[in-house]
């Protein structure tokens, strides 16, 4: 089975809160994944190099995604209540904001891996944060 045969399979089988959530965690995991290099980071030179290593290519990811949430969110045709719709509206600005700040070597990024892991555990209906398992604890992107 070719690979493009296997991603339509997947398109066609899961919901789009399945989705969702795999892009969500994938997302996440890959900030994740230079969290702890980025907060020990003592200046704006090393912080720079963990946004080279690919932290800004995972920021990067992340916007695009809040920015495509946001314009649905802003859609008349939204289904969601208008309450929810303003309030994620409001967190994909924040987030954006938050973004910057970060690609520009301030703090922030463990606030915006937070930010996606409850939005994650909402639509994998999970615990937020991490999982324990036999082997201790997991990041959502090791446990999906």
């Amino acid at each position: 089975m070719s690979i493009n045969a296997y991603k339509r399979t997947i398109r066609e089988s899961e919901s789009p809160r399945q989705i969702e959530a795999r892009v969500f965690a994938r997302i996440t995991g890959a900030m994740e994944t230079y969290c702890t290099a980025f907060d020990a980071a003592d200046s704006n030179e090393a912080r720079s190099a963990v946004l080279a290593d690919g932290l800004r290519d995972a920021l990067a990811d992340n916007r695009r995604l809040w920015i495509t949430l946001r314009d649905d969110l802003a859609e008349s045709g939204n289904a969601f209540p208008q309450a929810l719709r303003a309030q994620l509206i409001s967190i994909a600005l924040w987030v954006d904001r938050q973004s910057q700040q970060v690609l520009g070597g301030g703090p922030g990024l463990r606030a915006l891996i937070e930010v996606n892991s409850s939005i994650l555990a909402g639509l994998s209906s999970r615990p937020a944060l991490t999982t324990v398992s036999d082997h201790g604890t997991q990041s959502h992107a090791e446990t999906l």
